[in-house]
């Protein structure tokens, strides 16, 4: 069965709280988890995988997102925001969302890469 979940990202850099003297360089991203299937599901994790520019991976990984577990509906949306930080000024990020549906299945989510990058960094 297709559990039908999209998510959507956006990210942008949060200039007041990085410091590139000290190799930090700080993004907030948007993520929206939409249930697009038949059956509520509930997100029970997280995994990510967060690469900067010298190719060092952070795997981040636990329960739920942003302190919730949230249970979506046929139709509804998630909508919730986080940070990363980086030591380098462009990274990216992908990962899953871990789910269970109503009959009990678990099945993870793929969640698309996408760019960390200060703005107007030309590479």
């Amino acid at each position: 069965m297709d559990q039908s979940i999209s998510i959507s990202t956006e990210a942008r850099y949060v200039d007041k709280e990085s410091n590139a003297e000290q190799e930090r360089f700080v993004f907030a991203y948007t993520v929206v988890i939409s249930n697009d299937g038949d059956r509520s599901v509930q997100l029970l994790s997280r995994h990510w995988h967060v690469t900067d520019a010298h190719g060092e991976v952070q795997e981040v990984q636990g329960s739920g997102v942003v302190g919730q577990q949230p249970r979506l509906a046929p139709g509804e949306a998630f909508r919730y925001t986080s940070a990363a930080v980086l030591s380098t000024p462009v990274g990216s990020m992908h990962g899953h969302y871990g789910f269970v549906d109503d009959e009990g299945s678990e099945f993870a989510a793929p969640i698309p890469a996408f760019s960390l990058s200060l703005p107007n960094l030309v590479h």
